[in-house]
């Protein structure tokens, strides 16, 4: 290797301690004499510089290169300040940085949950009106109408996918402020900011960028730990990016705070938001104490990005490659759950004169599977089987929970609701509604600082699932509706992640500490949904 690389370059790069090339050098004969020349020269080093020596090499670096700018570069005002520098003052400070952080954080949910509510509206509608119209004009056209291959196609599929689909423009808002500030270079300063916490529970700020991408999908994130430098530090940062709220669980947020919390719904979901870093932080401090214990400090050093204006190329790519991805999901892996969960809800398993797509909901294999599940829920509240059924289905991918309820509780409106239109006026009513949700939108901007233009009198009225879903809560509950609703939003916070993510986590950290992973959080979970519900009933007497 002497032959291949210079000398001082091999010593310095075994200095700071590059595991490639120490196993490269473990192969040759004399490997023992090497490594204990090294071992003895660190031992030595350390003493005379005061601090570990890959930072001692580190900070001579940084040195030498403060040496050739002060020789090279003539600065005409030395002691001016960039406004870089004078923002980060302020949004990096040691007291006010987290509180900012956070209300950049809330302002982003608001943001999202307010402008997007409207558009939201206008996709349910064109599904359940327009759509499902027109796909029944297309049946009945080669007399398929009216049978199971109808019921399987409008209540699986268009059910299925479109109870989720229409969750677009919330994904839509979502990325795009979000790539804002990624643009603009302030995420960078939420993991400097956040280094301090990090360190309480042995990582270091560079573990949260991995945490930052989990709010957008655990898998990625899983991946994004290979940035970190020792195992110990990957693994630790693995077992917790899951508790990031990822963008599929947004769906089920916005459902149930819509349901349960109408007036406080950008509140609910920032909180959950809130919560899983919370317990990420907590059950980190318990790992680190317990079963990834160390005593070796880890070092953060971050180069800052100077503020600049977000190009907009940048952010459309950004927020169009995420939407994408999500409705990609949308058409692979819940289409096809949707169509597998249909076929169960088809097939009877007791009921004496029920046959295929002639069964109740209950007497399926979905439900007698669901129904067996449901007393493990039963104590946080939501022990009916249908929300036990949405979480089993949940396993799979999260965006399937909201598809499941719009499928399980099968709501149709009345007939008088919904009178026979013609191919022209279901593309008018399209063209229209879509024009009055883009007002409803511009008029909700207004509203996020407190200028209502529309009038207190502009809540959405609740849709049939969503009272189906709150009937069906308030009974299971005893009357505790509300707190039911929010112990399942923290329980699909913080329970098992997708498929996908368990075998992300199996690829980089073994069998073993993946169903550590899948476990625990489903204990983690468990535990934490009781302690809402059985300590809210308490509270409430």
């Amino acid at each position: 290797m002497a032959a291949k690389y210079a000398a001082r370059w091999l010593a310095v790069q075994l200095l700071e301690g590059d595991a490639a090339l120490l196993a490269k050098v473990s192969d040759f004969p004399d490997a023992g004499q090497v490594i204990a020349a090294l071992a003895e020269s660190r031992a030595r080093l350390q003493p005379i510089y005061g601090d570990d020596i890959d930072v001692a090499l580190v900070d001579r670096r940084y040195a030498f290169v403060h040496r050739v700018v002060q020789d090279a570069v003539v600065q005409r005002d030395a002691h001016r300040v960039s406004p870089s520098d004078k923002i980060d003052r302020v949004v990096t400070h040691p007291v006010l940085g987290i509180p900012i952080f956070l209300a950049l954080m809330w302002l982003v949910f608001k943001m999202t949950i307010d402008a997007s509510a409207p558009l939201l509206d206008w996709i349910e509608l064109v599904m359940a009106g327009p759509v499902t119209n027109l796909l029944g004009a297309l049946l009945n056209s080669v007399r398929l109408g009216g049978g199971w291959v109808e019921s399987l196609l409008v209540d699986g599929v268009v059910a299925g996918v479109g109870g989720v689909l229409v969750f677009i423009p919330v994904m839509f808002a979502l990325y795009l402020v979000l790539a804002v500030l990624e643009d603009c270079g302030y995420m960078a300063r939420a993991a400097m900011v956040m280094d301090r916490p990090m360190r309480k529970i042995g990582l270091q700020g560079k573990s949260f960028l991995p945490m930052v991408v989990g709010f957008g999908c655990s898998v990625p994130a899983i991946y994004a730990t290979r940035t970190l430098e020792n195992r110990r530090d990957r693994l630790l940062t693995g077992l917790l990016t899951p508790f990031m709220s990822c963008s599929a669980r947004l769906p089920v947020y916005v459902l149930f705070a819509a349901i349960f919390f109408p007036q406080y719904a950008s509140l609910a979901i920032f909180a959950m938001y809130l919560l899983g870093i919370a317990v990420a932080i907590g059950i980190g401090f318990l790992l680190n104490h317990t079963l990834l214990k160390t005593s070796e400090p880890s070092h953060f050093i971050m180069e800052l990005p100077p503020y600049r204006l977000p190009m907009l190329r940048n952010v459309w790519r950004q927020m169009w490659e995420r939407t994408a991805s999500f409705i990609r999901n949308a058409w692979t892996i819940i289409l096809t759950v949707s169509i597998v969960l249909w076929f169960l809800l088809a097939i009877p398993v007791r009921g004496e004169h029920a046959t295929f797509g002639a069964v109740a909901i209950e007497d399926s294999v979905f439900g007698a599977v669901a129904g067996a599940a449901a007393p493990v829920f039963a104590p946080l509240g939501f022990g009916s089987w249908q929300a036990s059924g949405a979480l089993i289905s949940g396993f799979v991918a999260k965006e399937v929970v909201v598809a499941t309820l719009a499928q399980v509780y099968r709501v149709e409106l009345p007939a008088a609701a919904t009178p026979p239109t013609t191919l022209l006026e279901d593309a008018a009513l399209v063209v229209t509604s879509f024009g009055q949700a883009m007002l409803d939108t511009l008029k909700s901007i207004p509203r996020m600082v407190g200028i209502d233009l529309a009038g207190a009198d502009d809540a959405a009225e609740p849709t049939a699932l969503m009272r189906a879903v709150q009937t069906d809560f308030a009974a299971a509950s005893g009357g505790h509706g509300a707190l039911a609703g929010l112990a399942f939003m923290v329980f699909v916070l913080l329970y098992t992640p997708c498929m996908a993510a368990v075998a992300a986590a199996k690829h980089e950290f073994g069998v073993k500490w993946m169903w550590v992973s899948v476990l625990g959080q489903f204990a983690v979970a468990w535990l934490a949904a009781f302690i809402v519900f059985q300590g809210g009933r308490w509270l409430l007497g």
